[in-house]
């Protein structure tokens, strides 16, 4: 397996784990996933750009929402885990199916 195909075996399962409803978040997931849609944005990725517009701005409204929840946070993530595990699937629509 090449060194390509390994990085996106792992971020593919990263991305999964973090969404899935019985993993409990923590800012560092909830980091890393920004960081990641930031990085697919920045790149251009092409799973990113075959969304339709209405598309893309309801990805960029959810991760405003769940950086603004980052920003302001007073209590862990587990009071709001639902809320926020869904805001951050809206945010990564496109990206999940990354082979």
């Amino acid at each position: 397996m090449n060194q390509t195909v390994a990085y996106t075996n792992h971020t593919k399962g990263k991305l999964e784990q973090i969404l899935h409803p019985n993993y409990p978040l923590c800012k560092e997931d909830v980091v890393w996933i920004l960081e990641f849609i930031k990085k697919k944005m920045v790149e251009e990725d092409p799973q990113m750009q075959g969304l339709a517009q209405p598309r893309l701005m309801k990805n960029f409204r959810y991760f405003a929402e769940v950086a603004m929840m980052l920003i302001h946070r007073r209590h862990g993530f587990d009071q709001e885990a639902d809320r926020l595990k869904m805001w951050l699937r809206e945010a990564a629509y496109g990206l999940q199916e990354t082979d």
